[in-house]
């Protein structure tokens, strides 16, 4: 597809640019997610998942705000009742 359709390429971004991309299609994804035709969200998709992979190959280090154990559940974890929260034990 052209790229006024998709648009620039992220290798072509430079940081500051890449960083507004990035939150900019981060902001809509809910309501892409939610409202969008199938199309839209196929190309939303496609162009975050570009984005992101350009960020990473840059910062391959890059520390992930909360990124850290216990904040992303894998398959095998479930959530657990905090203390004094609905459902919790007493």
């Amino acid at each position: 597809m052209a790229e006024q359709d998709r648009g620039v390429p992220p290798e072509r971004l430079e940081d500051g640019q890449l960083l507004k991309e990035l939150e900019a299609i981060h902001r809509t994804r809910h309501e892409t997610l939610l409202y969008g035709s199938d199309d839209a969200l196929e190309t939303h998709t496609s162009r975050m998942g570009a984005l992101e992979a350009e960020y990473l190959r840059r910062h391959p280090g890059a520390p992930r705000c909360g990124a850290g154990p216990g904040r992303a559940r894998g398959p095998g974890r479930v959530a657990t009742p905090e203390a004094g929260s609905p459902g919790s034990a007493p």
